[in-house]
């Protein structure tokens, strides 16, 4: 089954309600967006759309966060990089909102306001129950189709997300096919062999994503970093001294060990641990070898060794996914590994980037445009790699069935 397009939606003419994940980091003091990346993302969907009048659902943040803001700055965000002027409207769907999307011409753009300031976007409900919404009820009675190209909420449940599709005739967003495409390329038609390299501190996703890959042989190789690693070394049976081992009862992750202790008995001879690592002691990077880890030095990053013996795995790669840092990254004493490993999958054939701070990594480096595909969403992306239909694509599925 797959998901409908914008060619096959005939949008020319029409009113089009367009998801899109402008979510943004923003100074919460002037709400000055301090990173438009996602906006640029979204361009060539919204380009696409030119012959429709273009009504834009979005959100930022969620309640209670400091961050949690309308959309005005937004919508002049994108008027500037679109080249052309995008109507903010203070309400989601009164008459306010109403009048204003009847009143547009063709060719026109309008942002609605943050949908979660309504209390339901905030609700985790099943496709036939978001779409009795009054939020999808109302959304829906304002346009003729709607287009998802928000694959940063892809694995939400929210109205917008979910409901939306049950209630009109709706696609994917040129954004939305292309992660759904290249990420499916991964389980199927990637060169092989394919190398998962998975780090940072969602641990229980990698793990999922790990046995996923592993059982289904859809990875030939997982090379495990960061605190991804520090859990799998303490399943090996090796002290990673009192910090390390503290952060992650702290984050709640005793019960991964468990897990990867599981996934190490049946392919020990599959999943790559560092031999070595680099702690911070007397405020200096010092390198251990896994089997003397001082008792009171917090492991940081992965040591030379371990980056040299990871460096040959991804020349010998057809395919490699990177998800997640392999140290604290925002010291440029334990931002070796990141930063290597990053560069040596840039060569690979088919690489593909998990979202999140390792894109952020990537454009700091300049290497954005020598890898394959950099999702946009940290967690869309690695719920779609642990085998799970995402919600949003789900439900666009879907509505291709009912409407055609």
């Amino acid at each position: 089954m797959t998901i409908g397009t914008i060619k096959e939606l005939g949008a020319q003419g029409k009113t089009v309600l367009l998801r899109l994940d402008l979510n943004s980091p923003i100074d919460p003091s002037t709400n000055l967006i301090l990173d438009d990346k996602r906006f640029r993302e979204h361009l060539p969907t919204i380009r696409a759309l030119t012959g429709s009048r273009v009504v834009i659902v979005t959100h930022q943040s969620r309640p209670g966060k400091k961050d949690f803001t309308t959309l005005e700055a937004h919508a002049e965000k994108l008027g500037q990089l679109l080249g052309k002027p995008v109507t903010y409207v203070d309400s989601i769907f009164g008459r306010h909102a109403r009048e204003a999307v009847q009143a547009m011409k063709i060719g026109e753009v309008l942002m609605l306001e943050n949908v979660r300031f309504n209390a339901e976007e905030n609700l985790t409900l099943k496709p036939e129950d978001a779409k009795k919404t009054h939020l999808v009820k109302k959304l829906s009675s304002m346009a003729d189709v709607f287009v998802n190209d928000a694959f940063g909420t892809a694995h939400r449940s929210q109205p917008t997300v979910v409901g939306l599709p049950m209630a009109m005739r709706s696609a994917g967003g040129l954004l939305m096919e292309k992660e759904v495409f290249t990420l499916s390329k991964v389980f199927s038609g990637a060169p092989r062999p394919v190398c998962m390299m998975l780090g940072g501190t969602k641990v229980d996703d990698s793990i999922d994503v790990a046995r996923h890959v592993l059982d289904r042989g859809i990875a030939d190789q997982v090379i495990v970093i960061g605190v991804v690693a520090n859990v799998f070394l303490i399943a090996a049976g090796y002290n990673i001294g009192k910090p390390s081992t503290q952060l992650i009862a702290q984050l709640k992750y005793q019960e991964e060990i468990g897990k990867a202790k599981e996934i190490l008995v049946r392919y020990r001879d599959k999943v790559i641990m560092p031999q070595s690592v680099a702690v911070r002691e007397n405020n200096h990077r010092v390198e251990y070898p896994v089997t003397k880890i001082p008792e009171d030095a917090p492991v940081l990053d992965i040591g030379m060794d371990a980056i040299h013996d990871c460096i040959q795995v991804l020349k010998k790669s057809g395919t490699v996914v990177f998800n997640g840092p392999a140290g604290l990254f925002e010291e440029a004493d334990f931002a070796t590994g990141t930063y290597e490993l990053l560069r040596a999958a840039s060569q690979v054939e088919f690489s593909v980037v998990g979202g999140g701070h390792t894109a952020a990594v990537i454009e700091k480096m300049g290497l954005e445009n020598d890898f394959t595909h950099i999702s946009t969403g940290g967690g869309a992306c690695i719920e779609f790699l642990t085998g799970k239909k995402l919600p949003a694509v789900d439900a666009l599925e879907q509505s291709k069935k009912i409407f055609g």
